[in-house]
């Protein structure tokens, strides 16, 4: 493990790491880089997420979300939900996007809840309509979700 010395205090790398996530709307990338469901492609886009209903048929059950939540907040994101705020696990890429439905890598403890979503339908909107590739989606929102989200 390296350590700097910036301004007056030691920064060991694992403090970065943390640190690099300073905005909590944001999952750190290192734990939560974000996963595809190899069930969706851009070819079936129109039998899967295009479909209603679809994340209905994927959604893993709320006992496997809120135990993977509670032990990721033991864990690597302890700061990311303060003592009663509420919090919920979410998909980095949405399963309207074709996000992984149970892949560690895919969820995260989402503070502020409910802000992404109107971006995760716009996008399946933009994809199922054409404008966008399901590649170019799941990458942008994948990435600096806000950001892409703003642009789009």
């Amino acid at each position: 493990m390296k350590t700097w010395l910036l301004g007056f205090a030691l920064v060991t790398t694992a403090s970065m790491v943390m640190a690099a996530t300073v905005d909590h709307d944001l999952p750190n990338p290192l734990y939560t880089p974000g996963s595809t469901s190899p069930a969706v492609t851009q070819a079936n886009i129109q039998k899967t997420i295009c479909v209603a209903g679809y994340t209905g048929t994927v959604r893993p059950p709320s006992s496997y979300t809120t135990a993977l939540k509670i032990k990721q907040l033991a864990t690597y994101y302890k700061g990311n939900c303060a003592v009663g705020q509420a919090c919920e696990e979410d998909h980095l890429i949405s399963l309207e996007l074709g996000g992984n439905p149970t892949d560690e890598k895919n969820l995260w403890p989402e503070p502020n809840y409910g802000t992404k979503d109107a971006c995760e339908n716009r996008l399946k909107t933009l994809v199922c309509g054409g404008t966008l590739t399901l590649k170019q989606a799941q990458q942008g929102i994948a990435g600096n979700w806000k950001t892409y989200c703003a642009a789009h």
